[in-house]
């Protein structure tokens, strides 16, 4: 299918007297929790209309392969993405960005915490599930050190993570450093290391959408017109 970038797909629609927006629906993007701080500027930088779905990467595939309505797929891990694409729910992928995880604290970081490494029995570590995308790059980096941990509570996205240290509820949990950023609450504590196992944000354009063209624009968009955005949240861009 010939993928029509942004200016194309508009001056296209213009040509055949058609509108980017049909009355039903606007297009729907499900997307990765870890993206939702990209929303508002994906919104912005777009004239087709947008309703952006965020939740946990596993959760989305799970609603697409169930048949739930959605036009593009955005994922924050490729074995998530690899799920959706080996039950032909999408496309052929494309990698957009990466992040990678930190430690954050409440602010003030009470339980004085200063890596990963001073976790123990006593600290209320918040998680993760290990299905979804950031509770198995934690799994990775744990084990990469050689630490076992009981978490407080696993969560199902990674914003529940951030949610429960911004409030107080908890001491520590591991989350993307784009997520980190985007709360006054809590600060962030590096873990050496963590570069080596970089999360990959990957976008496909779903089989099924009967609005591909439009996805497709939005997905190229992304690929390689959003360097700025990505940046501003602390992506890094892979185009």
């Amino acid at each position: 299918m010939r993928r029509l970038a942004l200016p194309a797909l508009a001056a296209t629609l213009a040509l055949t007297g058609c509108t980017a927006q049909p009355a039903d629906r606007p297009l729907s993007v499900f997307a990765a929790s870890s993206t939702r701080l990209i929303n508002d500027d994906l919104a912005a930088r777009t004239d087709i209309d947008v309703a952006i779905n965020n939740g946990g990467s596993s959760a989305l595939v799970q609603q697409l392969y169930d048949g739930a309505p959605a036009d593009l797929l955005i994922t924050a891990s490729a074995a998530t993405m690899d799920r959706a694409a080996s039950h032909g729910d999408v496309e052929t992928p494309e990698v957009l960005a990466t992040n990678t995880m930190v430690m954050v604290v409440p602010k003030g970081n009470p339980a004085g915490l200063a890596s990963l490494e001073d976790i123990d029995a006593s600290t209320r570590l918040v998680l993760c599930d290990a299905q979804v995308p950031c509770g198995a790059l934690s799994a990775k980096i744990l084990d990469a050190k050689g630490l076992t941990v009981t978490p407080y509570s696993l969560e199902s996205q990674v914003a529940n993570v951030l949610g429960k240290i911004a409030s107080g509820e908890a001491d520590a949990g591991l989350v993307y450093s784009t997520d980190a950023t985007s709360s006054d609450d809590v600060e962030t504590i590096h873990i050496d290391g963590a570069e080596k196992f970089p999360n990959q944000i990957l976008g496909a354009v779903v089989a099924a959408s009967p609005r591909r063209d439009e996805a497709h624009a939005v997905l190229d968009l992304l690929d390689y017109g959003f360097d700025a955005e990505w940046r501003k949240y602390g992506f890094t861009p892979v185009k």
